[in-house]
């Protein structure tokens, strides 16, 4: 099987922003190879330490609203359905 980390990086960020709290804090209970990836990519701090919780940059807080608003906000005609 071929699988398209692109676009489980994608939904775990868009996850990441379900558990924001203390501002640019998430619950860090995701794949450690995607956040692994996100890291590298700039938009987590390194998530290997003993806190449950990871830090996303400013790209990253940013970013995380971008998708979850992309893959989880309904549309207004569903809204009203």
């Amino acid at each position: 099987m071929d699988i398209d980390t692109d676009a489980i990086d994608e939904a775990v960020l868009a996850l990441l922003h379900l558990t924001l709290h203390d501002g640019n804090r998430a619950w860090k209970g995701h794949d450690w190879d995607a956040l692994g990836r996100l890291h590298a990519r700039g938009l987590i701090a390194d998530p290997v330490n003993k806190t449950k919780s990871l830090v996303l940059t400013e790209e990253g807080l940013r970013e995380s609203e971008r998708l979850f608003r992309h893959y989880f906000e309904r549309s207004r005609s569903r809204k009203q359905s």
